[in-house]
């Protein structure tokens, strides 16, 4: 059953008048600002600028209509203090000394309005219904810009919180850029041994002798590839085992099963240099330094290696095109590439597998003066 109550009390909410605040130390126009307005906005009055600030304080107001001229505090002073209270209220500002100056200065202060004193009533009511609509936009605007800085937190606690995800995710855009080489050594031995296998019956036993080494790349460079893609599935489980491993040895088989046996890459120095590590992962360290020296133009990369006491040094210095300190950086950082199917994560993969082997990695380079590469491993024990 209906009441009086029942029915009211909704249509009370529905024409509750804006809160409108009128500041004047002059009794007669503050009175009368303020009947004028009375029928359309909730008013208040103050007659000195420190009350006014204390009502601001206490509660939102969705106008003020402030006069310039008052002692003690005048409009100007008690606009820069109101700002501090609540920026986003609107002010009109009223002066019955109105010049080009004190426009200005309001307005510089932080108003929304200038007008004369006494003001027109039709033109004054009109500014107060523009302004305290411009007061609520200008809330609104806050509250969604307070609500989005909440959500950036938010997404960033929620980006720190996942990292294990994000890095498995970044880990199988590693995987794709670290196939390309050899699953394109595959098919390029596949292609030899099928040629081969036609002319097997036409030819004298050295080709099948042939048949048998092109066999055996294929089959090394297909282990490499399904040694990386089980790494990759396995990489939020467990690291890979460590064993002993020669360096030297991995970066002949680099070289001689992902580059053909280019004879640009040339190992010297220690005739075994042994380290503690996962064989794969090691290789996958020194096909990318390889693979970029040469698509930088090299025509010589020496790999040295070297050992100084308990370290084992392995230095590959190019001279290929090389790189100014700005893209040195953002080569290390990862991301940036300069070839047009690069993904930019060759240098930043070494960097990251070299630290899973306790080694360092250091990287010099000059625009047109090649780079050098330089990884610093524990030495292992000897057995």
């Amino acid at each position: 059953m209906l009441t009086e109550n029942t029915l009211t009390a909704p249509l009370t909410a529905a024409v509750e008048k804006p809160p409108v605040l009128v500041v004047d130390d002059e009794y007669g126009p503050r009175e009368s600002i303020a009947f004028s307005l009375g029928s359309e906005f909730a008013v208040e009055t103050a007659e000195r600028a420190k009350e006014a600030l204390a009502k601001l304080k206490a509660k939102p107001f969705a106008a003020v209509v402030l006069d310039i001229r008052m002692p003690e505090m005048d409009g100007i002073r008690a606009l820069e203090e109101l700002r501090k209270i609540d920026p986003h209220v609107s002010v009109i500002m009223l002066t019955g000394y109105g010049t080009l100056l004190t426009a200005q200065q309001a307005m510089l202060a932080g108003a929304n309005q200038y007008m004369r004193k006494p003001p027109d009533i039709p033109e004054l009511i009109a500014a107060v219904r523009t302004q305290t609509q411009a007061t609520r936009l200008r809330r609104a605007q806050a509250a969604l810009a307070s609500k989005a800085l909440e959500l950036n937190v938010a997404l960033k606690r929620e980006i720190e919180q996942n990292e294990p995800q994000i890095w498995q995710a970044r880990a199988s855009v590693e995987l794709v850029h670290d196939l390309n080489n050899p699953l394109t050594v595959v098919i390029c031995f596949a292609s030899l041994v099928a040629k081969q296998a036609r002319i097997l019956g036409q030819r004298d036993p050295d080709e099948g002798k042939k048949l048998i080494e092109y066999s055996g790349m294929v089959e090394k460079a297909a282990e490499y590839c399904h040694h990386l893609s089980e790494n990759w599935r396995m990489a939020a489980k467990q690291m890979p085992e460590f064993t002993r491993v020669d360096l030297v040895h991995v970066a002949n088989e680099v070289r001689q099963v992902i580059f053909f046996g280019n004879a640009a890459i040339q190992p010297e120095g220690l005739a075994q240099a042994w380290v503690r590590g996962a064989k794969f992962e090691l290789m996958r360290v020194m096909q990318n330094v390889f693979k970029n020296a040469l698509e930088a133009g090299a025509t010589r990369l020496t790999v040295n290696f070297a050992r100084y006491e308990d370290k084992i040094e392995v230095r590959m210095a190019d001279d290929g095109t090389g790189m100014d300190p700005e893209r040195l950086k953002r080569a290390l950082h990862g991301g940036f590439t300069s070839k047009a199917h690069g993904t930019g994560l060759g240098l930043s993969i070494c960097r990251h597998l070299a630290g899973t082997h306790g080694a360092t990695f250091g990287v010099e380079s000059a625009a047109g003066k090649g780079t050098t590469v330089r990884l610093l491993f524990p030495a292992a024990p000897s057995e």
